[in-house]
């Protein structure tokens, strides 16, 4: 029988995959890396046999891929084109997006290419009535790689990043870069505060502003407890936004972040969820007067989840309350509010009081189009002389969008959405904007 050689650098098998064995309508092309026949070992094969050795390995990187992939808010599809040894030992995909918005203010304006009500201006002006948006900043692109370890088990390598490094321009930005064993992640995820199915999909990216949702560096364990019970908690490198005065300064942070989260599954396929979720943290500054560092303990608790109603219906919760956690908070992420100065009293600081809520529902007309809507607010305590006339006080973010899937990995959407900003001397300022999506996942 003549000799069959398959070259590793000069030859890829490629093979589109059977959806049947994997998630609906999930049909990435695998290539098989350095598959080879030889005389010594592979004569007596036929190819019938042959062919169903190269499927399994197949099935098996597929599978490597579906049962490591994370769903939820602003997370990536599963990649179209995934690269595996014959023998599984490793595979690796490459994914991404490109992600084209294009928005339009009116009676009122927010000073931000995403909307955040916190950017609303008090008072309105000549120049904050109308505003054109164009923004292909969310764009992604990203490399996963599964490795299949006698050792290690099964190894997960990810890295993700996005075009939103600077203000207004298009610098790379890392979104993801972490590793997965043993329950373990190490690296740059999501916060272990945020509930990534607790919230609908919207073209906005900043999504409903009382979410927890944003990237951390970090060490988290998490453990699944059969079908319905899963935990998790995390030492993550805390973001102090406080407003610091002519008094207090900033110091290097001394202490992790502590999140940590308790959620229960239920439901067909485990598609329902309630998650209680807790954060603390220890932040530190530096009195100027007194040349001494303090500390300001803060804390956070959320209940969050979603509820399936049939196969079409699903509602989201989030509610949200505490002391020092403004940088967890969608709205008021880099507002200076975790920690304030007194105004009568300027030789202290404390952790500023709030809360947050979010109800929200998605309809699935069908299989390739879907409605959304809800409602999201957030409010700021006075804390009595810890507080001045121009501080955030309230926000509110109502949404309402369509989405189309013109194929599997192509969208086009359509949202509205309107928000409120009111300050602490209960001035208050609105905006509308109307934007469009036009996004391809590959």
């Amino acid at each position: 029988m003549k000799t069959i050689r398959f070259l590793i650098a000069a030859l890829l098998v490629a093979t589109t995959v059977s959806a049947q064995n994997t998630r609906d309508d999930y049909q990435p092309v695998v290539y098989l890396l350095g598959v080879q026949r030889t005389t010594v070992n592979d004569d007596a094969m036929n190819d019938a046999e042959y062919c169903k050795r190269n499927q399994m390995a197949i099935d098996r990187a597929v599978l490597d891929f579906v049962e490591t992939h994370r769903g939820g808010f602003e997370q990536p599809y599963l990649p179209q084109m995934i690269f595996s040894s014959r023998t599984n030992k490793i595979a690796f995909a490459v994914g991404g997006n490109v992600n084209m918005r294009v928005g339009y203010d009116f009676k009122g304006v927010v000073n931000n290419r995403d909307f955040i009500p916190a950017d609303i201006p008090i008072p309105g002006n000549y120049n904050t009535r109308q505003k054109l948006m164009m923004d292909a900043s969310t764009s992604t692109i990203y490399f996963k790689a599964v490795a299949n370890n006698s050792t290690l088990g099964r190894v997960v390598a990810m890295f993700e990043a996005d075009f939103r490094g600077g203000s207004s321009g298009y610098t790379p930005r890392v979104r993801l870069a972490y590793v997965s064993l043993y329950g373990f992640t190490l690296g740059r995820d999501v916060t272990t505060f945020c509930d990534l199915n607790s919230a609908p999909q919207t073209i906005d990216f900043e999504g409903p502003i009382s979410y927890t949702f944003g990237y951390s560096t970090m060490i988290r364990y998490s453990h699944s407890f059969g079908n319905h019970f899963s935990m998790g908690i995390a030492a993550e490198m805390p973001k102090v936004s406080a407003t610091y005065g002519e008094t207090m300064t900033s110091l290097h942070q001394r202490m992790p972040d502590i999140p940590m989260y308790f959620q229960f599954n239920w439901g067909r396929r485990a598609n329902s969820h309630v998650r209680v979720s807790g954060v603390l943290r220890n932040m530190y500054y530096h009195n100027l007067s007194a040349d001494k560092n303090y500390s300001e303990f803060g804390w956070g608790v959320q209940l969050s989840g979603n509820v399936a109603i049939g196969e079409r219906l699903n509602t989201y919760i989030n509610g949200i309350y505490g002391k020092g956690i403004a940088s967890y908070v969608q709205d008021l992420n880099g507002s200076g509010l975790d920690m304030v100065v007194g105004v009568d009293n300027p030789a202290s600081m404390k952790t500023v009081p709030m809360y947050g809520w979010m109800a929200a529902a998605k309809f699935n007309i069908t299989r390739w189009w879907s409605v959304s809507g809800g409602y999201s607010e957030v409010v700021v305590d006075r804390k009595e002389g810890y507080w001045s006339p121009s501080q955030y006080k309230k926000g509110q973010y109502i949404f309402a969008n369509m989405f189309c899937h013109i194929t599997p990995r192509f969208e086009l959407a359509v949202e509205y959405l309107y928000g409120t900003h009111k300050n602490m001397a209960r001035n208050k300022n609105s905006a509308n904007r109307i934007q469009a999506m036009v996004k391809y996942n590959f």
